[in-house]
């Protein structure tokens, strides 16, 4: 019914493939690495954490209700 209907291997889609197969056998620890994991791991969610406290705080200053106790 459908005979002819090879597809073609794109030979840069199959090296991406497969790197991404292999990635955790070819990652690298390197100064960069750990600067986005400092910074995304451990920078970001900090700040957005201390941006929700002082939210929360803000609200409840106006509302004359007492600070909560986070960390």
């Amino acid at each position: 019914m459908g005979g002819g209907m090879e597809a073609n291997k794109n030979k840069f889609i199959e090296d991406w493939g497969s790197a991404r197969e292999t990635l955790e056998q070819n990652f690298r620890w390197t100064r960069r690495n750990f600067a986005l994991i400092g910074l995304f791991g451990i920078a970001v969610p900090i700040l957005v954490y201390k941006g929700i406290v002082k939210e929360f705080n803000m609200q409840d200053e106006d509302a004359g209700r007492p600070y909560r106790k986070f960390m």
